[in-house]
């Protein structure tokens, strides 16, 4: 008798790897129905070689064997702006880990992510964590990858205006507008998973994370490298705790049903007024009558996607 198993999901996954984006690294790499192909880096919290270090230094961790590939050390169009005074110089909390022993693969991380896409077209995943500077050069180079992929998570943008960098955009959008504009208009399905979706009870408490922190050598790197990120969530945020933004963002992409409202909407970039630059416009109640290019995750189940990160991380 032959036994049959569902295949794994591919999963490409486009980072600027600090703290959160490690746990969504982890989550990712420890999900027993993903494979995770592919990892590239960008600019973004940290800058480019640290990035990329960081995302190798996570792979190793959790004794995968996953290609990372170096993208873009900037912005399409403007220069970097890096977010080390909330995830601390290295991005991991400033916690002085030793060097990986993987490096990172030949291949520039636009093209591998052509390539990648192009190889296992109608079955990739892309979750992408940080700015979308590589995905945004990937489609003008490659229009075709917008229709290959099957489905694309952006951790970015507010869908109810809620910044954190302004009071009118979250970081990843703000920090390459141009490139989120290009993504969100390029025809890909996308489902936008706006920062608020960390705040409020999503974040998590010292107590949640004293808990994950006894899981085992992996949940304990994970809270230790979000040191600096926790100081920066209660003291500048005034959230009663850790927030997590690439983490819930990688739960919904792990179970979409964790998104418990979801719409489908116009949704543009703004990229201009520094007032309002990277501020995601969604227009809701359709009163630009233009049709619509992205879903938008409204809620998420927070107890499910506690639970799915308590899982995962569990040694």
């Amino acid at each position: 008798m032959t036994s049959t198993s569902t295949p794994k999901r591919r999963f490409v996954i486009d980072t600027d790897t600090a703290s959160d984006d490690a746990v969504a690294l982890m989550m990712a790499l420890r999900a027993p129905d993903v494979d995770v192909v592919a990892i590239t880096t960008v600019a973004g919290n940290v800058e480019l070689q640290q990035a990329t270090r960081n995302a190798l230094t996570v792979v190793e961790w959790c004794g995968a064997q996953v290609p990372v590939y170096a993208g873009l050390s900037k912005p399409l169009f403007r220069p970097a702006s890096d977010a080390t005074f909330f995830h601390g110089m290295d991005g991991m909390g400033d916690l002085q880990l030793p060097a990986p022993a993987q490096g990172q693969a030949a291949e520039h991380g636009v093209d591998a992510l052509i390539r990648v896409v192009g190889e296992h077209a109608g079955s990739i995943t892309l979750v992408t964590l940080g700015p979308l500077s590589n995905v945004a050069a990937a489609l003008i180079k490659a229009p075709q990858i917008a229709e290959q992929v099957q489905q694309c998570y952006v951790m970015g943008g507010a869908a109810n205006t809620i910044g954190n960098i302004t009071p009118a955009a979250e970081y990843n959008i703000w920090c390459d507008p141009e490139a989120a504009r290009i993504v969100f208009h390029s025809g890909m399905p996308i489902l936008m998973i706006g920062h608020e979706h960390s705040l409020g009870a999503a974040v998590l408490t010292r107590e949640e994370l004293a808990e994950l922190r006894s899981l085992g050598p992996l949940a304990q790197l994970a809270v230790d490298c979000n040191a600096a990120a926790y100081r920066a969530s209660t003291e500048w945020l005034h959230e009663a705790g850790l927030t997590q933004p690439d983490p819930v963002a990688m739960s919904v992409a792990l179970d979409p049903t964790i998104c418990t409202l979801r719409e489908h909407h116009y949704v543009d970039v703004e990229t201009h007024s520094e007032l309002t630059r990277g501020m995601t416009v969604v227009d809701r109640f359709a009163v630009l009558k233009l049709p619509p290019n992205l879903d938008v995750c409204y809620a998420i189940d927070v107890a499910r996607w506690k639970e799915l990160l308590v899982r995962l991380l569990r040694d």
